[in-house]
């Protein structure tokens, strides 16, 4: 854009005295008092050519030349029809095809151009065009400030380079820095992106724009992939954004937030720091966490720094935690036009439904069948009963939203509190190696375990006088399968086949250490109430303390500690001699 600079130089000029006779110039290049300023002669102007040079009162008596006029000022030239010399007050205007030519190869063309060399300000009207190696502008009116070294249009306009249009209301040049400030609707245009907003400013010669207020970046390939930011850096050559104020990046059909983010539009990798929200509306599902990154050409994400994810469902979502959380989709192998969707929870991963809380070094969901897998000393908790394993898998049922049965591989150990309205030490227990387990009315209905099948069972019945239950004892099984029946205040062994073995006992006849297997591992300190413990590694619950009913042992095994000591009184005592 330095060829406007000429038109700075050349009136001064122009020494020669003319009569006091003032003309209607725009407002922008007015004296405002300014003296006239000393021509040097290195400001003189040569004079190419020109068809007539003139003086009449066309001009109010200025002096203006006629016809292929030609000046020439340190190697630019000025081309016009007409160029009028208001020397008195140090003014120039040039009319019809105007073009000022730069030694360098710059063009300015207007129909008109105004200057003025006290203020040092210029100006070109109707359709201009300034174009030099980089850049192209064209717009309706062209003012430029020497003394700011700027120029600028706020009558709309269009600046174009080889790969970019920008369109806008405003914009401000800065020769020194090379810098472009966008005002009032703003619109690069490229071949892979269009960038919109209010207040843009990019360096032409770095290709680095920054945004200064709501700001849409959008993929031209698939305009659902965008970027929205309030204030933030564009790198144009590199498409790199670094975003920095109420940014979202929309990809793949979802949506990242945070406080400071960074997304990279040839690679697809983005990141976000501070409030980091993952949105994917489709899937119906939201991570957060302090930390994320997302890989949009994988269809993958990942979350730290406290992350944890939220699967929304009509009637109970699901929320799960952990140290970190991946999220990705895969092409249905059934299928390979849809995906399926995938949730990863690594290190101290928790998970809370209503009816379903658990914890595992890891768990993995897919979202899409809906089966959940639960690593390393899972453990899972439903009402007052707790599957552990070596492995859980819960099985969802994708229209009703519920979980229809688990199936826990090695290791299956299923605990039922007797009753969860008192405090005392009576538990149901079952385990084997292999266990699947299934859900009615959202609750733990029934069991079958495959595989030296064991079971600890509390035995009541109704007492015939009274109608209230009465405790017959402790049944102890072993089997290769047992099914087992969870009801509202016990278990029912309702099978129990190859290789059966069980025996009732008495609670008068069973000792405390017996009514449990020596792997019980009743956890309530760690147990998930309340879906917001699940943002800490434990809640830490105080453990709950049971009682142990052992009256009826106690009891017997008195009377039977008595009737020891009569029998030892009867034996003969041996006296020394």
């Amino acid at each position: 854009m330095r060829i406007i600079l000429f038109l700075l130089f050349f009136i001064s000029a122009f020494s020669s005295a003319q009569d006091n006779k003032t003309t209607q110039m725009d407002p922008y290049i007015q004296n405002k008092g300014k003296a006239s300023p000393v021509v040097r002669p290195e400001d003189k102007v040569k004079i190419i050519h020109s068809d007539e040079f003139k003086k009449d009162t066309k001009y109010e008596g200025n002096q203006y030349m006629v016809g292929h006029v030609q000046i020439e000022h340190q190697g630019s030239i000025l081309y016009a029809d007409e160029v009028i010399l208001y020397n008195d007050q140090s003014l120039v205007k040039a009319i019809g095809n105007a073009k000022l030519q730069n030694a360098d190869g710059s063009v300015i063309t207007a129909h008109e151009m105004e200057y003025n060399g006290v203020t040092q300000k210029g100006v070109a009207k109707k359709d201009v065009v300034l174009t030099d190696p980089k850049q192209t502008i064209k717009t309706d009116i062209l003012y430029y400030d020497r003394l700011a070294n700027q120029a600028y249009f706020n009558t709309g306009g269009t600046i174009s380079d080889a790969q970019n249009v920008m369109y806008t209301k405003s914009a401000t040049y800065f020769l020194n820095t090379k810098m472009i400030d966008f005002v009032g609707n703003v619109k690069i245009d490229s071949p892979d992106y269009i960038i919109e907003g209010p207040n843009i400013k990019q360096n032409q010669n770095t290709k680095v724009a920054e945004f200064f207020g709501p700001t849409t970046i959008t993929n031209r390939a698939n305009p659902k992939n965008r970027i929205y930011t309030e204030r933030g850096t564009y790198k144009m050559e590199t498409k790199e954004a670094f975003l920095n104020k109420n940014s979202k990046i929309f990809y793949n059909d979802k949506i990242l937030t945070g406080d400071d983010m960074y997304f990279n539009n040839i690679t697809g990798f983005g990141k976000a720091t501070g409030n980091v929200t993952l949105d994917d509306p489709i899937e119906r599902r939201y991570i957060k966490g302090g930390y994320g990154e997302i890989f949009q050409k994988k269809d993958s994400a990942m979350m730290t720094k406290g992350p944890y994810a939220v699967k929304i469902m009509e009637k109970d979502s699901v929320y799960f935690a952990a140290e970190k959380i991946l999220s990705y989709q895969r092409p249905d192998s059934a299928d390979i036009t849809k995906k399926k969707s995938f949730l990863r929870a690594f290190k101290k991963a928790r998970v809370f439904k209503s009816n379903a809380q658990g914890r595992a070094d890891s768990i993995a969901f897919n979202e899409t069948d809906g089966i959940m897998h639960m690593y390393t000393d899972p453990i899972l908790w439903s009402g007052e009963k707790q599957v552990t394993g070596d492995k859980v898998e819960a099985y969802f049922n994708t229209q009703s939203e519920n979980i229809d049965s688990l199936k826990v591989i090695g290791n299956a150990f299923a605990i039922s509190k007797v009753d969860s309205l008192n405090l005392k030490d009576e538990f149901n227990q079952v385990k084997g190696k292999f266990m699947t387990v299934y859900y009615q009315n959202n609750e733990i209905k029934e069991a079958r375990v495959v595989g030296n099948a064991q079971s600890i069972v509390f035995v009541d019945d109704v007492d015939q006088e009274t109608k209230q239950p009465k405790r017959i004892g402790i049944t102890i099984s072993t089997c290769g399968i047992i099914g087992a029946l969870f009801e509202e205040s016990g278990l029912q062994i309702v099978s129990c086949s190859i290789g059966a073995v069980a025996d009732t006992y008495p609670m008068s006849k069973i000792e405390p250490e017996k009514r449990k297997f020596s792997d019980f591992n009743w956890n309530t300190k760690d147990r998930i109430r309340k879906w917001q413990d699940i943002l800490v590694d434990s809640p830490n619950y105080e453990e709950i303390k049971y009682t142990a009913d052992n009256e009826l042992f106690d009891q017997a095994q008195s009377a039977i500690d008595r009737e020891k000591a009569k029998e030892e009184a009867k034996k003969p005592k041996r006296v020394k001699k």
